[in-house]
């Protein structure tokens, strides 16, 4: 109650905003929830959504969700980003994809990692993204409040933080490597909803 904050308005019509990420030029990208990628260029949204975004199901809590930029992202252009895949019984999948960004569309799209199990979308769908010193990938997923057991259980990647090269594959090094009743993807394990990711500085 002590703080003074002052709030200024960024854009204006954008619908269901999920993530942002600021560019290195200083024009910020926002995903939308239905499957839009919006950009925001001095202050001012375009119109007109990134071409290239695969279709999204949105149902919920789930659909487009966040983006982050491979750190040598000046040179491959490598935009990443999660969202629920849809299926043709209408179950979705939270899945990882990458693909090059010009300013004004996705090429190259590709998913990198698809997590099981399918899912109705009932629930938590938590998917932040963000690359650690390491090189490595961190993608969180979240769980169904209804059912407790699913971050506990190792078997499947809800629930729970993993850890992934930038390329979707597994790192050797990871914890749970070679270890039965193990996804080798997991990170931890045990979450109910990760809405939040961050690197810590020094660790």
């Amino acid at each position: 109650e002590r703080t003074r904050i002052r709030v200024v308005k960024v854009a204006d019509g954008l619908v269901n905003p999920w993530s942002m990420l600021w560019m290195p030029d200083g024009t910020m990208l926002v995903t939308e929830r239905a499957g839009r990628l919006r950009v925001i260029r001095n202050g001012v949204l375009d119109p007109t959504p990134v071409a290239g975004v695969p279709k999204v199901h949105a149902v919920r809590l789930t659909g487009f969700m966040d983006i982050a930029l491979h750190p040598r992202f000046a040179e491959n252009r490598w935009l990443y980003f999660t969202y629920s895949k849809p299926r043709e019984d209408g179950l979705l999948a939270t899945t990882l994809a990458r693909g090059k960004f010009d300013g004004a569309a996705l090429t190259e799209v590709k998913d990198l990692f698809v997590a099981e199990p399918w899912w109705p979308g009932t629930g938590g769908a938590a998917a932040r993204l963000v690359f650690g010193p390491d090189g490595m990938l961190y993608m969180t997923t979240g769980s169904n409040g209804e059912k407790v057991t699913e971050g506990q259980d190792t078997t499947i990647h809800k629930g729970k933080i993993l850890r992934l090269r930038d390329d979707g594959s597994v790192p050797p090094d990871n914890p749970f490597v070679g270890k039965a009743g193990f996804q080798p993807q997991i990170y931890t394990y045990g979450h109910r909803n990760s809405l939040g990711l961050i690197v810590h500085p020094v660790t």
